[in-house]
């Protein structure tokens, strides 16, 4: 967990690779959808563009079929975002046989948050996400050489409003996870590796 810009995707990937997980992101699952252009696509992105969530009922439909089709420990990556998400996750992973072990909130201050999210982009290509230096031309994606470009929900008017719709509908899913006894928090204003060094510790506690 963690507000946007916090660097979920990024320790998501790294800890993947480390335990051999399964990374959910449900932002790639929904980008993967758009880009199908079904009919369901079209519906994710009017509701994204304008800064929304996906109502709960259709984003848990789409990750239950995920999560049915691998046996891994898994990753929920930008999941759940409100209260009534993490309840219907809860009652999804029961149906499954399946339970949450750990919440990791990637505490990240709000004075970072613009900046970092402002600076990213993407490359058209091969989906490499990047950061570039305010004020440097960043054309060419380092990795594939495609075209790099800012994500519609990357600019500072969407980054705005997500953080609005973070404080009043994601923020509560804290209160809800640390009554659990599974929740831990990581500071985020630190380098990558170290934020990645603490999570790996508060993993290798769980039993």
């Amino acid at each position: 967990m963690g507000c946007p810009g916090a660097g979920k995707g990024t320790q998501s990937a790294k800890l993947q690779d480390k335990f051999h997980l399964k990374h959910i992101s449900t932002g790639d699952v929904l980008r993967a959808e758009i880009a199908s252009g079904s009919a369901l696509g079209q519906e994710i992105a009017g509701i994204i563009n304008k800064g929304n969530l996906v109502p709960d009922e259709l984003m848990i439909s789409i990750l239950e079929n995920i999560v049915k089709s691998t046996d891994k420990g898994i990753i929920f990556d930008g999941f759940p975002r409100t209260v009534a998400q993490a309840e219907a996750l809860d009652a999804m992973m029961k149906r499954l046989g399946r339970e949450i072990t750990e919440v990791v909130m990637i505490d990240l201050p709000e004075s970072e948050v613009v900046s970092r999210i402002t600076s990213r982009r993407q490359c058209r290509k091969c989906g490499e996400i990047l950061h570039v230096t305010p004020g440097t031309p960043a054309n060419k994606c380092p990795v594939c050489g495609g075209e790099l470009y800012t994500r519609p929900d990357d600019t500072a008017e969407r980054v705005k409003h997500r953080l609005e719709v973070y404080h009043t509908e994601t923020l509560p899913v804290k209160s809800y996870y640390q009554n659990s006894g599974k929740y831990v928090e990581i500071k985020g204003n630190q380098t990558p590796e170290k934020v990645f060094e603490d999570i790996v510790s508060v993993l290798k506690k769980v039993k």
